[in-house]
């Protein structure tokens, strides 16, 4: 920052009074980090300095012309709320002469003698100081004195130029300081709003993109299709989404889908009246009037009966249900996310799902992704089972942390949560070692001894009995063509 230029040579015109005060100033502005107490010492130090009886900092706003209190004090370091008490006419002053003024008699000069301000607290000496940012003049520093202050004289011009300096140079510092303090709260606000998913454990990629779409679309009233593979943690995005939502203080309720009587379902989703059925002794809510103005999570609802995915879509469309055994609209209403692993669009191309109730659930679909895809995060995942199921210090042995991150996690996190689980029985001495590891599938583990394509073959092989022999699903989780899985299990079979 470019300041007023002034010659080296001229400090020799100052007094050892007037070195001592630079001194201490300069001491005060470099142990000073905060604008409001740096501004509070410098007025001290400048009546301290010109034996004034009371100083002033005020903030200078050139668009409006305007002039703010930021400190006022006495000698006695008592503390002036009231800006009217100094003249406003003066501070304008230093502004449109910028650079520093000093009167040592205003009430005989006839420039100053005709403010009010002087005429009514009579002041009758003052000092003026600009201080500037950019070159463009921030604020002044006012001191002033009911009697003739000897020590306002024009040999005090030179020394509050350097004053000044001193002062608008630390300034500028200062500002600089709370602009990175404030920048660098406002990015870890960002990356706090984008790395924390609620419930949910891991910093890898995939998990810092699920995280980014997690928060897009959790202030929105979109309903969401969650994909992904069982136990990859469908429920904690359901959960996550509902939480960071404008809903998150109303009720979230979820519902899973699959192997439940469709009758059973029905009357769980929409409730029923007395008499509606055998044992149907008393008027029930169904879970949609409980959720209504929240969320609701229907769980691996690729497996709701054809009847119940027409009275799914009056919910979505219409926002009414009706109980089982009753004639009344009831008004609902609720954000709905639903979950499956199951391709959805392949049902409805053979006619098991509906295609209207698809696109409508379909309007924002997530993609959870597998354990093998964030084997980055199994480390931080097992601290946190740890953590949370024992309060005993267990750590894990390297070697069995390498075959967890070998394993290919066909079960997920819920999987890997159930194998700690296990290990945390088994070990006895603050130690899970490999021994402790017991994987339902234990060839799915990677052995570092074999050849490239040993090791290729033995992954095709565990994904395509992972997705019972589907070339299709099985190409698509390793990211290669059916051709290349045809031609690779042709290879293999003319070994045997």
């Amino acid at each position: 920052m470019k300041q007023t230029s002034l010659n080296i040579s001229e400090l020799k015109n100052l007094s050892k009074e007037q070195y001592e005060a630079l001194y201490l100033l300069s001491q005060t502005l470099n142990s000073t980090s905060q604008k409001e107490t740096l501004i509070e010492k410098v007025v001290d130090i400048l009546i301290e300095v010109t034996n004034a009886e009371r100083g002033l900092f005020a903030k200078y706003d050139s668009k409006t012309f305007q002039f703010s209190l930021l400190s006022a004090r006495t000698f006695k370091k008592e503390k002036i709320s009231d800006l009217s008490t100094f003249s406003s006419q003066v501070l304008q002053q230093v502004v449109n002469q910028n650079k520093p003024i000093l009167y040592h008699d205003a009430q005989t000069n006839p420039k100053l003698n005709q403010f009010e301000s002087v005429q009514l607290h009579k002041i009758k000496s003052m000092l003026g100081v600009p201080i500037k940012k950019d070159e463009i003049i921030w604020g002044v520093i006012l001191v002033d004195s009911q009697t003739d202050r000897k020590e306002f004289t024009d040999k005090n011009l030179l020394f509050l130029q350097f004053f000044s300096n001193l002062v608008s140079i630390s300034l500028e510092k200062i500002f600089e300081i709370e602009n990175l303090f404030d920048e660098n709260l406002r990015l870890k606000n960002e990356l706090e709003s984008i790395d924390k998913i609620p419930d949910m454990i891991g910093n890898s990629k995939p998990m810092q993109e699920l995280s980014k779409t997690i928060h897009k679309v959790a202030n929105t009233e979109v309903n969401v299709l969650i994909l992904g593979e069982s136990g990859s943690g469908k429920d904690l995005v359901a959960r996550a989404i509902h939480k960071l939502s404008t809903r998150k203080n109303e009720n979230y309720l979820a519902q899973f889908c699959g192997s439940i009587p469709d009758s059973l379902l029905e009357s769980e989703l929409f409730g029923y009246m007395k008499g509606a059925f055998t044992g149907a002794a008393k008027d029930k809510k169904g879970l949609f009037e409980v959720a209504d103005k929240g969320t609701f999570f229907l769980d691996e609802i690729a497996d709701i009966s054809s009847a119940l995915q027409a009275k799914l879509l009056r919910v979505i469309e219409n926002k009414e249900i009706i109980r089982l055994g009753d004639t009344k609209v009831i008004k609902v209403d609720v954000r709905i996310l639903a979950a499956t692993n199951k391709d959805l669009k392949k049902l409805v191309e053979e006619g098991k799902f509906r295609e209207d109730l698809y696109y409508r659930l379909n309007v924002f679909p997530i993609k959870v992704p597998t354990l093998r895809e964030r084997k980055s995060d199994i480390p931080l995942l097992v601290k946190n089972f740890i953590e949370n199921s024992t309060s005993e210090n267990i750590k894990l042995n390297p070697t069995a942390l390498t075959i967890l991150e070998n394993y290919s996690w066909p079960g997920n996190v819920r999987q890997l949560n159930n194998v700690i689980s296990r290990a945390l029985i088994l070990s006895s001495d603050g130690m899970i070692t490999k021994e402790h590891i017991s994987l339902d599938n234990e060839q799915n583990t990677l052995d570092s001894s074999r050849t490239l394509k040993e090791l290729e073959e033995k992954i095709l092989l565990n994904r395509l009995e992972e997705f019972n022999g589907n070339k299709t699903l099985t190409a698509k989780s390793l990211d290669v063509s059916v051709r290349w899985i045809q031609k690779k299990m042709k290879e293999i079979n003319s070994k045997s």
